[in-house]
């Protein structure tokens, strides 16, 4: 499939429903952990459930991985570890803290073009990253000696996963005119060995299935992770990468409306205004980017 696409609307549509998708994965996630499906099974069977029918095709054309064997690894690992990580990281922690670290995302792209693409950012990228810098900080500062470390533990998933998305993106972008059946495939592959690493190194025996947690996991699989993925990756593959991030931020909106609407959790004042601030620096980065790219 040509990355080339003459009118922008399709992927941007593409990315917001990507974008409204993940917001409200953790429901689904945390229903199924309520029905006795930890984390890491639960992720097991979502993606095994969206590989499996897609693998007669993914199969088929799998001479496209040839020519790109290194690249379709990282894909993989990067992917993999994004995914993995921040479905743990939802699991476990606050769905819109989770979130906003995980949007640091924009600011890691900078960075990577800095250090592997020599890139000289502008000032107001600087100034951007300096006040994504400090919003984390905000977020992440523990001033109650008490907390336990579980916190940190989902801090570093969330954080760690915007990470490896920025790696990702790259990726995919670098990769340019092949299937995205393969790109996608790579990605779920690389989750299901991640997780199964995780529950072999973490010995978790397998859950009772029930036959509704069973059935909502495969739907979850079947349907909505193919759906997400898909989208995602289209767009993110007809887009520029500082386009595509900065539409992915939709999420954050989605997982907060969400999670205001079907849980109890609130941000503090601290959280609110450490967020508020890595949304402006990420719209900054954005805005200056986009304006390079056009001169």
């Amino acid at each position: 499939m040509s990355t080339k696409n003459k009118s922008p609307l399709l992927p941007i549509i593409s990315c917001l429903i990507a974008a409204t998708l993940w917001g409200v994965l953790w429901y689904p996630l945390r229903e199924l952990e309520g029905m006795g499906i930890p984390g890491l099974w639960a992720t097991l069977i979502i993606y095994l459930s969206a590989l499996v029918p897609m693998w007669p095709l993914f199969w088929k054309q799998r001479h496209g991985l040839r020519s790109q064997r290194l690249l379709f690894v990282l894909i993989g690992i990067f992917a993999g570890w994004t995914n993995l990580a921040f479905i743990l990281a939802l699991l476990e922690g606050q769905v819109v803290r989770v979130l906003l670290l995980f949007y640091l995302l924009p600011i890691w792209t900078l960075i990577l073009g800095l250090i592997f693409l020599h890139e000289r950012p502008s000032p107001l990228a600087w100034c951007s990253l300096f006040i994504s810098f400090i919003g984390a900080l905000i977020i992440l500062w523990q001033s109650d000696s008490s907390v336990v470390l579980q916190s940190k533990q989902v801090d570093l998933l969330a954080v760690s996963a915007g990470f490896a998305f920025a790696v990702n993106n790259v990726l995919v972008r670098k990769i340019g005119d092949i299937p995205i059946i393969l790109k996608m495939g790579s990605a779920w592959l690389g989750v299901i060995v991640l997780t199964i690493a995780g529950i072999v190194t973490m010995q978790i025996q397998p859950p009772v299935f029930s036959g509704a947690s069973l059935a909502l996991a495969i739907f979850v699989g079947c349907v909505g992770m193919s759906l997400m993925s898909f989208t995602a990756l289209y767009g993110v593959t007809h887009l520029p990468v500082h386009r595509s991030a900065s539409l992915m931020l939709f999420e954050v909106f989605v997982g907060a409306v969400s999670a205001a609407l079907l849980t109890e959790e609130v941000l503090t004042a601290r959280e609110l205004m450490g967020g508020l601030l890595i949304i402006f620096a990420a719209w900054l980065t954005t805005r200056d980017l986009m304006k390079n790219s056009a001169t």
